[in-house]
């Protein structure tokens, strides 16, 4: 899960910023978006895979520390530009004809910087029943189950949800994946209309 998470994410970063036809506030965001999520699986995913493998599950104090003041960071970054991106799609929805005015770059610049907010009822509700219920009921199975969904499976749902059904991303990937790989049968795909 944690390669696909990287890259997937990684994959949709690299055809937005090669592609001009994606140089837009809503991709521009979504690039953003990918790679916080490389970022935040990266704080915790690995110790827990060396854990796993080794069977030690020792954190040295300044690794703990670290690890969470990335941890805390990286999840705010996501909701900030989690609320960004709603805000963008509300004023292309709802005032399309000043939308390029509205959402210029200098503003979107502006809004990634300032992005450190939203709520997403996955993340926090497993997030907050984790640590809430955890003081009440010691149950660790359920807790590792919870831990995992919000920390490895909704970034790596990320790329998915965002480019499931948008063909501008399917086709700067398809493109992509046909230069690095030089795979014949994505040439034959991409004229068969799949």
């Amino acid at each position: 899960m944690y390669l696909v998470t990287v890259s997937g994410n990684l994959l949709i970063v690299l055809a937005i910023l090669t592609d001009p036809h994606l140089h837009t506030p809503m991709y521009f965001f979504l690039a953003n978006l990918s790679m916080v999520d490389v970022c935040f699986t990266s704080t915790t995913v690995p110790k827990m895979l060396v854990n796993i493998q080794t069977h030690i599950r020792a954190i040295s104090y300044a690794g703990c520390i670290t690890q969470m003041f990335s941890f805390l960071f990286f999840v705010a970054l996501d909701n900030f530009l989690l609320t960004v991106m709603a805000y963008d799609r509300f004023v292309a929805i709802c005032h399309p004809l000043h939308y390029t005015v509205i959402m210029n770059p200098h503003l979107c610049v502006q809004l990634v910087l300032v992005c450190w907010i939203a709520v997403v009822c996955l993340f926090y509700g497993t997030g907050l029943g984790v640590y809430l219920s955890s003081a009440a009921i010691q149950n660790s199975h359920s807790t590792a189950a919870a831990s995992v969904m919000y920390t490895v499976v909704t970034p790596m749902l990320n790329p998915f949800i965002y480019s499931l059904r948008n063909n501008d991303i399917h086709r700067a990937v398809k493109i992509h994946l046909r230069e690095i790989f030089r795979w014949p049968f994505i040439t034959h795909i991409h004229k068969s209309g799949l």
